[in-house]
Order: C-alpha cells, then sequence, then structure tokens
C-alpha cells in the first residue's frame, strides 16, 4: 500500500529526530560573518569542495569587505585569486554581476527575499536558500546533490529536477526545521549514505529507509558490503 502524505510526514519527523541525534552539530560547513560572505562562499562551492572554498576566501574576505569592493575588482585579478576553486572564469563574472546588482538595486547590501535573490546574475535558488537559512534565520531547503540523492533513497521525494525534489521535500518536512534538515541531509550523504558505497549497515535511520538497493556487510568478509534487494 503506498504511503500516505500524513504518513510520509510522521516518517519524515522520526527521520530527522534520528539523524540530529547523529549530527547534533550540523550546519554549514562554509565560513562566513556577513550575508555577502556567504553569498559569495556559496557561489564559489559550485563543483568545490567547502574546505577549499574557506582556504581562498580566507585571504579574499579581509581585502573584500562591501559589495562594492568585489565590483570593483578586475575580472582577470578575480579570475586569479579564484582560480583553484574551478570554472573561475564563469564565477568571476557572477561575483562581479553579483556585486554590482547588490551596488545598484540594494545599496550594497544583501536582500532578504527569495525574489531579490535569484534576481541576482549567478544566484540559483540553492545558493538563495543557503543564504537565507543561514544568514537571516529563514527557513529553506537547500537541494544540492547530496539533498538530492538521499532524500530519494528515503523515500521521502521523487524527481530528476532538484525543483521538483525541492517542491516535495517542503510538503512533508516541517517548515520551522527545513535549514537544519538540509544540513542533516548533506551530512548523512557525506559520511554515511555516499553516492557509490553507501554504509547502509551503520545508518541511523535504515530501519526507516525503503531503499532497494542497501548495502550490507558480507558474511564471509567482516567489513565489506554488497547490495541487496
Amino acid at each position: 500500500m503506498a504511503e500516505s502524505l500524513a504518513e510520509k510526514k510522521a516518517r519524515a519527523g522520526r527521520i530527522l529526530t534520528r539523524l540530529t541525534k547523529a549530527y547534533p552539530d550540523a550546519r554549514t560547513a562554509l565560513a562566513f560573518t556577513t550575508p555577502l560572505e556567504l553569498l559569495v562562499a556559496t557561489i564559489l562551492s559550485a563543483q568545490c569542495t567547502d574546505e577549499r572554498v574557506n582556504l581562498v576566501t580566507a585571504g579574499l574576505f579581509p581585502r573584500y569587505r562591501r559589495a562594492a569592493d568585489w565590483a570593483a575588482v578586475p575580472l582577470p585579478v578575480l579570475e586569479c585569486e579564484i582560480h583553484s576553486t574551478g570554472f573561475f572564469r564563469a564565477k568571476a563574472r557572477s561575483l562581479n554581476g553579483m556585486a554590482r546588482a547588490l551596488v545598484e538595486r540594494h545599496a550594497g547590501e544583501v536582500p532578504r527575499t527569495l525574489e531579490d535573490l535569484v534576481a541576482l546574475p549567478g544566484v540559483g535558488r540553492k545558493t538563495a536558500n543557503v543564504v537565507l537559512g543561514n544568514a537571516f534565520g529563514v527557513p529553506a531547503l537547500a537541494v544540492d546533490t547530496h539533498v538530492f540523492r538521499v532524500s530519494q533513497r528515503l523515500g521521502l521525494a521523487r524527481g530528476d529536477d532538484p525543483e521538483k525534489i525541492h517542491d516535495q521535500l517542503c510538503q512533508v518536512l516541517p517548515r520551522p526545521r527545513w535549514t537544519q534538515a538540509s544540513h542533516l541531509l548533506i551530512l548523512h550523504g557525506r559520511r554515511v549514505c555516499a553516492a557509490r558505497k553507501p554504509a547502509c549497515p551503520t545508518c541511523p535511520v535504515l530501519a526507516l529507509c525503503p531503499w532497494t538497493g542497501k548495502t550490507k556487510a558480507a558474511p564471509d568478509a567482516p567489513g565489506a558490503r554488497r547490495r541487496v534487494g
């Protein structure tokens, strides 16, 4: 029998409870002190590790404190400074365009609404939700590759489009916990529910997971895993 929406919401609540216990300190790994810094770091984090982004921004944030600073830096200089984050030309254009838009439209301040954020160059829904949830305390679900994968394995959402996954998750997860849920699912995806070799035997929500591709330790090889189902 198909799971009703009410049943899915109840199971989602239990999943969040168990993940919160497993990852009590779940939060964004990006280093920032202001909304602008988080916006910049999130743009740089595309196809790049948070650790690498933090290394790069540690040298940038003390020198570029305002949107006007980012808008004024020449593109070749910015490209050189963010080169190690990958896709540096596109990211430099996004940062420069975003900063110019902040200066021209918002007096240099990062806006607090989804509509205004996604209107900025280089800012999509995921980036906007990261900023809303972590810089402004507005409940927001950021669907990255980990949230996309883990939420589907857990049967909380289904689809091939992050937008669809986002909208479905918003239906089943309690709004006050949207930001926390993003952190929990991301951390769970990194530590346990990996794309290729998920550590299902150690999963804190194994009993609540309907995924048929679970792995388990092979009886003749302690610690090894094989796919079942």
